[in-house]
């Protein structure tokens, strides 16, 4: 399941940022709704979570990338599960993906996924730049 793989690599993104209390904080309101009794269990697995990826700072870009993969990996398959148990919450799961924690994402992190159309019409010795993300194509008429 897409989501559940987008919401794990976010929310592990996040415990290693400033926001990472906020994307705990929301993620721990969420899963309160859909499974309360393991709420509390969560928030502080997410705690412990950051913990480790704040105590990999210092080590070489292979071993922090090698955990920060498989804590994505981790919480991942944490959602998925949830998700089959209760799939009533994806949505739920979707706003709380989009509104609170890929906002709260360093602006390199994010990303959208969609369709752009873009037109453009120039006249006489006008020039057309349109930029796409990784392209650009330049005319002229």
């Amino acid at each position: 399941m897409a989501l559940a793989s987008t919401a794990g690599n976010t929310l592990v993104t996040l415990l290693a940022t400033d926001a990472w209390e906020k994307a705990r904080s929301a993620v721990g309101r969420w899963w309160r709704r859909v499974h309360p009794a393991s709420a509390g269990d969560i928030e502080a697995e997410l705690a412990e979570a950051r913990a480790a990826l704040i105590g990999h700072v210092g080590r070489d870009e292979q071993s922090r990338q090698g955990l920060a993969d498989a804590l994505q990996a981790e919480w991942a398959a944490r959602l998925r599960r949830l998700l089959a148990a209760h799939p009533h919450a994806a949505d739920e799961l979707r706003r709380l993906l989009d509104e609170e924690l890929t906002p709260a994402l360093p602006t390199a992190s994010q990303s959208w996924s969609g369709q752009v159309g873009m037109r453009a019409k120039a006249s006489g010795r006008g020039r057309v730049y349109q930029v796409g993300q990784g392209t650009m194509n330049l005319g002229e008429r």
